[in-house]
């Protein structure tokens, strides 16, 4: 009986990926027949320099000593990143980069294939309808794909085609670090993305150009040939380049793709590098990308064995979509960012490049305290005294979380606010013990701001029947119990959020299915229209005037009981799809009269209700009110719903009618929203609501802990940072947070003192 012949394996595509891939199969198993199949000449090469971190170097150590040797000693390595902005450079230190030649890399890579036996084919170009005769086909063929756009039904690629240009520019200015430079000009603002990737005798750096595309045309850059790009590019930048030119290598302006795919593989294809998904420039190279994926399909068949291709191919997928993902979504923060750098060039240089390096959100506070602790002090000690904070005991500036915040007559003690959290533990709108000590325990962790649940101004504008409510005399008793308990154990202030339900009212408790109730225990929901909020759901009754005016008469009422329960400050609940948030949504308001339509009418009712609201409550008091920024509908052409650019508007009307603090969430007005989420992903809607309006803002959602408060207050993205579920973690954690800083000034409650640490020797 013969052998079986050895596996067979066809890349297509000999850039860095195909190549490391190829390389790192042949080491591993030297029976596979490995062939890599490249269009392009040998010494052909676009592009400039590519950037590897530390992290990234050691993975290749690991994947194969040999090539890493020969990479590790062409690279230009560099710890620090500079940053001119506003007339003055800063300096970050701490990071830890190499770059090298994109054209030496891959002769180290072809080398190191032909030593080990792979079959190189250059000029040799392959069509997705005849593919070559191989057990597995791996397809490296870049962003525009042929093969993955012959079996796109499969894959099912998206490619977001994002509003910034860039051109891909070197020189021989010699750079010493990571070097940014945000030039604004009559045009609007360009940045430079540039580093160094050979030193010595050609001492060659890439430097990218970018901006926003109204810029790029507002410069007339949108006809020009590429010789007239690097002139017109060198004169801008003359005062960076000392004299040094720009020089071209295919540098056409181009916009920068964001490529996906569901599905990374079919039958015996499967796709790697930037066939299969991108990440902006910004946060790491596609070049990083492409080989760390060699190195996973390469570790596939170490689990799998060269016998099982299919199982290889779903262990690949397994272990190294997740990952792609994380460090996409990243990327597409920092694209985001950088598409809208005219959001941030005003800010003080410090505070900029700290917004700078945190913008991915993958560096915080914290993890830049590590690195680079100088920075992070400097801009500390910046942001405090830019906010009037007191120092602390020893005359040190104290952590963004700690620095009081003024709201009228009332002082916050710090940022850090208990978010309100629905416990469905009433009982007919009565709260007990449970809310006596789930807020109480937080009350004594320290957050300068208690939020109580939502609190419903009406029977019938509960979300279940175990929510809470103040419609009745016995529930300003029972709340009071709580307020008082607040006021004489803990430092910071206690709210109380008023809500409506609207069409989101009558359903079961979480634990319960979370659904419509039904039959003799449902009970009717109002809403702007009669449209129910999904399948499944009831449809509420439109509001008449009548109904109007009963519910404003509602919140008033509750709005006088909160004052005589001794809340420091109330907030008006018009977010997530309830009565309010519904009526400014034009996926739930269809109304044709002056209440519907326009955003002006759409607002006009949440309006009148604050207004009474407002006039209810006491002049040296603050009120916030919650929004749902968006409807996370953008991307659906044939639904409508509110959007960031009317949630700016809306906000500068509601400080115009006396609100103190806008807590920016998104969503829950419909289930067809497509929220993308993730880490702080509420943030970015807060921080340009107080760019735009400036009107001060509370950030929630997924801020996990103090660290990524930090980040955010020191950024300039919020003025207060509203956590939920690290508080039901940890009800303490603003004394934590104290102990983890030394914040001696924290309030500890007299009972608790004996744990609250000595302060640390500053030697």
């Amino acid at each position: 009986m013969s052998a079986a012949p050895p596996l067979s394996i066809a890349c297509i595509g000999g850039g860095p990926g195909g190549l490391y891939f190829a390389l790192l199969m042949k080491r591993a198993h030297p029976e596979v027949q490995v062939t890599v199949y490249e269009r392009n000449r040998a010494d052909d090469t676009f592009g400039w320099g590519v950037v590897f971190s530390d992290e990234t170097l050691g993975a290749f150590e690991e994947a194969d000593p040999e090539s890493y040797a020969a990479i590790r000693a062409e690279f230009a390595y560099w710890t620090d990143i500079e940053t001119w902005q506003g007339g003055t450079w800063t300096r970050s230190t701490g990071h830890g980069f190499c770059g090298m030649s994109r054209k030496q890399l891959l002769q180290i890579l072809q080398a190191r294939c032909t030593e080990l036996g792979v079959l190189m084919n250059f000029e040799t170009e392959v069509s997705p309808d005849e593919l070559p005769d191989a057990d597995l086909v791996v397809a490296c063929d870049g962003i525009h794909s042929s093969i993955r756009e012959k079996h796109k039904d499969v894959f099912q690629p998206n490619m977001d085609w994002r509003k910034a240009k860039f051109t891909w520019l070197g020189t021989t200015k010699p750079l010493e670090a990571f070097t940014f430079v945000f030039l604004e000009t009559e045009h609007g603002v360009f940045q430079v993305h540039a580093y160094p990737f050979e030193r010595g005798d050609t001492n060659l750096s890439t430097w990218i150009v970018e901006c926003h595309e109204d810029t790029w045309k507002n410069a007339g850059l949108d006809d020009v040939t590429e010789e007239e790009t690097a002139a017109r590019m060198t004169e801008m930048f003359r005062d960076f380049l000392d004299g040094h030119p720009l020089l071209t290598n295919r540098s056409v302006w181009r916009t920068f793709p964001t490529v996906s795919c569901k599905q990374w593989h079919t039958d015996n294809i499967v796709l790697l590098g930037d066939s299969a998904h991108t990440a902006h420039f910004s946060i790491g190279s596609g070049t990083k990308l492409a080989m760390e994926d060699a190195i996973a399909l390469r570790e596939a068949f170490d689990a799998k064995g060269t016998g099982d291709i299919p199982g290889v191919l779903q262990h690949y997928v397994d272990g190294r979509f997740v990952d792609v993902l994380k460090l996409q979504k990243a990327a597409q923060t920092s694209l985001e960012w950088f598409e809208n750098t005219a959001r941030y060039v005003h800010q003080n240089p410090l505070q900029f490049s700290f917004n700078l390096m945190t913008r991915s959100k993958r560096i915080t506070y914290d993890n830049l305290r590590l690195r680079d602790p100088e920075l992070v002090d400097a801009v500390t000690e910046w942001w405090a005294d830019d906010q009037g904070a007191p120092r602390d005991e020893r005359g040190r500036p104290v952590k963004p979380i700690f620095a009081p915040l003024q709201l009228r007559d009332l002082t916050l003690p710090n940022r850090i606010v208990v978010s309100p959290m629905c416990q469905y533990s009433a009982v007919d709108g009565t709260i007990n013990d449970w809310h006596l000590v789930h807020l109480g325990s937080r009350a004594v962790g320290g957050a300068g701001l208690l939020m109580a649940e939502m609190t419903n101004v009406s029977a019938e504008g509960r979300i279940t029947y175990g929510c809470a409510g103040i419609y009745d005399d016995q529930h300003t008793v029972a709340w009071k119990r709580v307020v008082d308990f607040a006021h004489e154990h803990a430092a910071g202030a206690i709210g109380l959020q008023l809500g409506h339900a609207g069409r989101k009212a009558s359903c079961s408790l979480p634990w319960e299915g979370d659904a419509p109730l039904t039959g003799n225990d449902a009970w009717t929901a109002l809403g702007p229209s009669a449209d129910a909020f999904g399948p499944g759901w009831p449809t509420p009754k439109a509001m008449d005037r009548a109904d109007m005016d009963r519910v404003t008469a509602e919140y008033v009422a509750a709005t006088e009981r909160a004052l005589t329960a001794g809340f420091d400050l109330v907030e008006l609940h018009m977010a997530h799809g309830y009565l309010l948030s519904s009526f400014l949504s034009p996926a739930s308001n269809r109304r044709t009269d002056e209440y519907g339509g326009s955003l002006e009418n759409r607002m006009r009712y949440p309006l009148e209700v604050l207004d009474a609201v407002r006039a209810a409550w006491p002049a040296n008091k603050p009120v916030f009110v919650r929004i749902s920024a968006t409807d996370w509908l953008e991307d659906e052409p044939d639904k409508d719903g509110i959007t960031i650019e009317e949630s700016i508007v809306l906000c500068r009307e509601l400080a115009a009618h006396g609100c103190d603090v806008v807590d920016v969430s998104t969503a829950g007005n419909t289930p067809d929203s497509k929220v993308n989420y993730g880490r702080m992903y509420q943030v970015p809607f807060a921080e340009r609501i107080r760019i735009e309006t400036g009107v001060k803002v509370m950030a929630v959602g997924a801020i996990q802990g103090w660290d990524h408060a930090n980040t955010v207050l020191a950024a300039g993205r919020a003025d207060l940072c509203a956590l939920a579920r690290p508080h039901l973690e940890d009800p303490h954690l603003t004394l934590h947070a104290a102990m983890a800083y030394d914040h001696q000034p924290q309030a500890w409650p007299p009972q608790y003192l004996a744990a609250k640490p000595k302060p640390k020797s500053d030697g």
